[in-house]
């Protein structure tokens, strides 16, 4: 499957999460070698990297027939809050794979936490880190910048992400996108000890028809996340997107992964309809336009 034989409407799974280089991070593929594995699983896969925007490799590599889209992550480092980094994102996009582009919110926020990944700075600039963003102010209250942008991406075609949010600036975001009547935003892998929402948490979050809940694999495969709550997570919320958030060198490939995933599915009881569901139809309704 590529894009020219009918993009990601006729995929057989959407990853809406996965890392290529350059990234803040040694990652394991390009962007083309990544798309190119999922192509010859007959997926599709949305990129993200943590410097910036992954739009114009994404558009680059849909040239080529790949099976790719991309996604502009707001750290301090690709501009912040400014809507033209998103402008310019969706620019370089294009038109052509019928997708909207994924604009996460600050993944480098400087809350305290310990990753258990093995992880190599791409870049001696970035041996120190990168300059922390959150998007409440010191009073806990949503920066004004912030409800600028949600406000500007009601008319553009964007997924709004949560990124690194913790649990009560996502509880603002939400209801923030309510009021604005936002068009989709993803609650980006929540169970990640730097925002912690359980399933429990989540079922009184996600009424709103526009919101949609990331269930990445690496938060289960770094043991941040129990079994018992993947499996509740994945059989019990609505609009559930399932994603690797993998491509770092020390964690499985896109085929093992794959392998890993069906069994998860099979030990939860997903039914194959469900499993349908989770991995691509509510992936493709999030992001089609």
């Amino acid at each position: 499957m590529t894009a020219a034989d009918g993009g990601a409407r006729t995929a057989r799974f959407i990853d809406v999460h996965y890392h290529c280089g350059p990234d803040a991070y040694v990652r394991r593929h390009t962007a083309t070698t990544a798309a190119a594995r999922y192509a010859e699983h007959g997926g599709w896969v949305v990129l993200k990297n943590h410097l910036g925007s992954t739009a114009a490799q994404a558009w680059e590599a849909r040239q080529q027939g790949l099976p790719v889209s991309g996604s502009i992550v707001l750290n301090d480092l690709a501009g912040g809050f400014d809507p033209r980094a998103v402008e310019q994102a969706v620019v370089q996009h294009g038109e052509d794979s019928g997708l909207r582009l994924i604009v996460h919110l600050p993944t480098v926020t400087g809350r305290a936490h310990r990753s258990r990944l093995a992880r190599t700075p791409s870049h001696p600039l970035l041996a120190g880190g990168q300059r922390p963003l959150t998007v409440t102010d010191d009073s806990g209250t949503l920066r004004p910048d912030v409800r600028e942008l949600l406000r500007a991406a009601r008319d553009l075609p964007v997924v709004v992400s949560t990124g690194h949010a913790d649990g009560h600036e996502v509880r603002l975001l939400i209801e923030e996108a309510v009021r604005l009547d936002l068009p989709r935003l993803m609650l980006n892998q929540p169970a990640n000890p730097m925002t912690g929402l359980t399933c429990k948490d989540l079922a009184d979050l996600v009424g709103a028809e526009q919101v949609f809940t990331e269930q990445t694999a690496l938060t289960h495969l770094l043991g941040y996340q129990p079994w018992s709550d993947l499996a509740d997570v994945l059989t019990l919320l609505p609009r559930v997107v399932y994603s690797s958030d993998l491509g770092q060198p020390s964690q499985p490939d896109i085929t093992p992964w794959l392998t890993r995933s069906a069994e998860w599915f099979d030990r939860a009881g997903l039914t194959p309809r469900r499993v349908e569901e989770v991995t691509r139809d509510t992936p493709l309704a999030m992001l089609s336009l």
